[in-house]
């Protein structure tokens, strides 16, 4: 009777880890209204008909906030900003004082997140620099937009303390914009991003431009950020291209997952990624190379894997989650 209770208990621990395993994965991803959130609905529904893989999409705070999850064991999948991502590896930036992140690894880089600044259109504020002394929303505490947002501001000469500063989801900061209780925010994100279509479609709004010196100093960094544009008419009334820096969506997952589960998904990414695109509104790639371009970490075995049949050699993740205990956090 002993035995068959330590079977029983070892079993029940087990279950509790992210190690092999092959029920429902719970993914982390973003506030309603951004495009992680859209991207990992779309992603569940469509894994769950194609490949039988159980996904249960959480929303978050964002990029830093999905990694704090991922190491504590509460999701198995996340999605983060490459630059964020880079902060995680090396123990700098928001991980400065927690230190380096172990036990996760890299599925696949998806898309280009643009950084916007929303205004209503009829706003006095033309630049960047305009924003000093109003009320903008910079993302909200433990997400990759508080840091862009901090980066593109210092760019410019500017601080959050030169603001009013506001922690809003991208949802409530759209509500926020249309009432008039602010009078910016920041948004980094697949464009179009849902909150912000939605938001021009009740009122007319714009996006601000950021200096060619800001594009090159943000550049510089070397910090995951690329050139990118917002086209025209991504937006209702939006009429004109806008300038700005990207930084790249990444799906990690941790390295205890599966690796028949993991190579399934990044294989659905990669050979059914257009249906995926349509349902999510986003750009994802289904480029192999760039799914493994300039990712800062490791990637899964099961990654590894398919990227390998592809003729593809990438680094990959060692250790995992076994024997590390943790509760679902719904």
């Amino acid at each position: 009777m002993k035995k068959w209770g330590i079977l029983i208990l070892s079993m029940l621990l087990l279950s509790l880890t992210g190690c092999g395993k092959t029920g429902e994965l719970r993914l982390g991803t973003g506030g309603v209204g951004g495009t992680y959130y859209a991207f990992g609905n779309a992603l569940a529904q469509q894994l769950g008909e194609e490949e039988t893989l159980s996904l249960s999409v959480k929303t978050t705070a964002g990029s830093a906030a999905n990694l704090r999850l991922l190491r504590e064991g509460f999701v198995q999948l996340a999605i983060v900003q490459s630059d964020v991502l880079s902060d995680a590896v090396n123990g700098t930036g928001t991980f400065a004082q927690a230190g380096a992140y172990e036990g996760y690894a890299a599925v696949a880089g998806l898309y280009t997140e643009a950084c916007q600044i929303v205004v209503p259109a009829d706003s006095d504020i033309q630049t960047v620099q305009d924003l000093a002394g109003r009320r903008v929303s910079v993302g909200e505490e433990e997400s990759g937009v508080r840091k862009n947002a901090e980066e593109i501001l210092l760019s410019h000469g500017l601080s959050l303390q030169m603001l009013q500063p506001s922690a809003l989801s991208f949802a409530e900061a759209a509500d926020a914009l249309e009432q008039g209780e602010i009078d910016a925010f920041f948004c980094t994100a697949g464009a179009p991003t849902n909150a912000v279509s939605e938001l021009a479609g009740r009122r007319n709004v714009r996006l601000l431009s950021l200096s060619e010196d800001a594009v090159n100093n943000l550049l510089a960094l070397g910090n995951g950020y690329t050139a990118c544009t917002v086209p025209a008419l991504t937006y209702p009334g939006q009429t004109e291209e806008v300038r700005t820096v990207g930084v790249k969506a990444v799906l990690v997952a941790d390295a205890g997952v599966s690796k028949d589960s993991v190579t399934a998904i990044t294989r659905y990414l990669l050979e059914q990624g257009e249906q995926l695109r349509w349902a999510a509104k986003t750009t994802l790639s289904t480029e192999p190379e760039y799914a493994v371009q300039d990712i800062p970490c490791s990637f899964h075995e099961g990654s590894a894997a398919y990227y390998s049949s592809k003729g593809m050699t990438v680094e990959v993740a060692a250790g995992g989650s076994a024997g590390r205990i943790s509760a679902a956090q719904d």
